[in-house]
Order: C-alpha cells, then structure tokens, then sequence
C-alpha cells in the first residue's frame, strides 16, 4: 500500500456544463498537406467512449464522452480554469439536472486545446443529455503526494484512482503498468506548457513506421501510457532518463504536431518510475466503465 497525504487534500464541488462540438470554421489541413472537414474537439459524443480505440475515427481531435466547460464564451479565463485546475482523473461527477438527473460519471482527463474536462458517461446518460444541464464534478487530487516517493511528483490523480492501479513497491523503483511505452521524439503539441495541472500533450502520430515499431497505433482512449525521456514536474519537457505516466485524453490527429492527448498523472525526473506493458492498463478496467461495462 503505497503511502499518501490524502487525508490533507481538499475537496471542491466543481459544477459545469456540456460544451458544444466546435469547429475551426474552414478547412483543417494534415501534416501531408491534405484539407480536411471532419467532426473534432467538444459535444456529447454518443458512440466513443473511454476503452474505445482512439485510433481510425473519421474525427480530429475527438472526446469521448461529455467535453464539460462552464462558460463556453470565455473558455481560457475563470471559472473555466478552476474546473481544468482542480478535476482530476477519477473524480466521480453527477448529473444534477434534466432528464439524466443523478447519472454518475467519470472524469478521465482534461484537453488543453478546448479547455474540456471529459467526463465518461453511459450512452444511454448521453442520449438524455442537453447543452443546458448542469454536472457537478466531485473535484478531488490536486496536493497528493507519495510520503516515501519526494522524488515523484502526482498531477491531476483522484487518491481512490491511484490505489486501484496496480502500482509495485520496488527497493529502488516503482512499477506502473502502462499499455505503451512512447518514445520522446513522439511527443509535441503541448511541449513547453509551464505546468501540467490542466491540458494536455500530444503523442505525434506523423511517421508510419515510428507508429508500427511502438504499436502507437493500439492506444485506447484512457489507456495509462509511459512517456519515456519526459519531465513534467514544472512543466513538459525532454530530460534524458526521466519518466512521465499519463491517461489518454483524446483520439488521434491528422495535424503536423498532434496526435492521441495525453493528461499527465504521475513524473519523475529520474528512472524512479518503472513502466511495466499490461495490455489491461485502462482506467476503463479499473473503474469498470466505458468499453469495459461491455466485455463484463
């Protein structure tokens, strides 16, 4: 049992909105040069769902679930930010209002390029869903920390989350079980950002055969990933050795620099953090949600 502070942290009521699909309003262009009219960022999204493939969508950028924001006209100020700040990936969320009043969800992560928290809900929740209904996200996770593990710092990571992965004690690391192990020259949008307590980064999905070497192309919307040679302990950047886990947010990306988003949980500027492959390395599985409800 890995020691915490939890019984410090604080706890915020965080209510929000579903967030209309958006669009860029003309043509995307992908990193070969071709235009593109596709859905993307925002909605209810009925039939993608955490556990889904985030792979061979006819979609850019896509959310599964609910993209929950609260004031769509000002997405980047408060209180918008306060919601990215403080939900983190675990936090149970509720629906207060509407005819899907009392549903429970999922937050499995934030999407930096819209200022979403994605909340995973059943498709049966979503269909009675409107734009108007008000969610109430139990906001629980900034703060924690690992007492015997300093050197490893958690972002964005619901305490009950974190004691449901199945997270080995070692003498001299710790063993996290990851789906995919992704190499440092694969990550980019979102490098640079000054901290990771909202948004997200992007695994590059642009060359073929990098894809085929590290199976990238496997990824799973909320599958738990190693970003191998990455240090997001005061923000997104390359530092040889270092180890960053993180959940996968949205799906792949047809533009130069983007691919499957990636909301950072657990960095080490170090080898500390040990990735171990485990194929069911899904907050789906752990929480028994989205694609998982299905295969039970």
């Amino acid at each position: 049992m890995l020691k915490t502070n939890e019984k410090t942290i604080v706890e915020f009521l965080l209510q929000c909105q579903p967030g209309p699909p958006k669009t860029r309003g003309n043509w995307g262009v992908d990193h070969q040069g071709t235009p593109f009219i596709l859905p993307s960022i925002g909605g209810i999204t009925l039939n993608i769902q955490v556990g889904d493939p985030a792979f061979g969508w006819a979609g850019d950028h896509v959310e599964p679930g609910v993209s929950c924001i609260v004031d769509t006209k000002k997405p980047f100020e408060h209180p918008n930010t306060s919601l990215q700040l403080f939900s983190c990936v675990g936090n149970k969320a509720r629906v207060v209002s509407g005819e899907a009043k009392d549903a429970i969800g999922y937050v499995i992560g934030h999407h930096g390029g819209s200022e979403h928290v994605i909340v995973d809900f059943p498709r049966d929740v979503k269909e009675k869903l409107t734009y108007d209904d008000k969610i109430i996200i139990h906001a629980k996770g900034q703060g924690l920390r690992l007492t015997d593990y300093p050197d490893i710092v958690l972002y964005n990571l619901d305490p009950e989350l974190l004691g449901k992965i199945k997270i080995e004690s070692t003498k001299t690391t710790l063993k996290v079980p990851v789906t995919t192990l992704v190499p440092a020259a694969c990550l980019g949008s979102g490098i640079g950002s000054s901290h990771v307590a909202t948004g997200d980064y992007d695994i590059m999905t642009s060359d073929p055969d990098t894809v085929r070497e590290y199976q990238l192309d496997k990824i799973r919307f909320g599958d738990f990933v190693a970003l191998m040679d990455h240090d997001n302990r005061y923000g997104r950047t390359y530092r040889q050795g270092a180890v960053t886990i993180g959940v996968v947010v949205h799906s792949d990306c047809l533009l130069a620099g983007h691919g499957p988003g990636v909301t950072t949980i657990m960095t080490c500027g170090t080898s500390l953090i040990e990735p171990v492959i485990d194929p069911r390395a899904n907050i789906a599985d752990l929480l028994n949600i989205g694609s998982a409800t299905e295969a039970s």
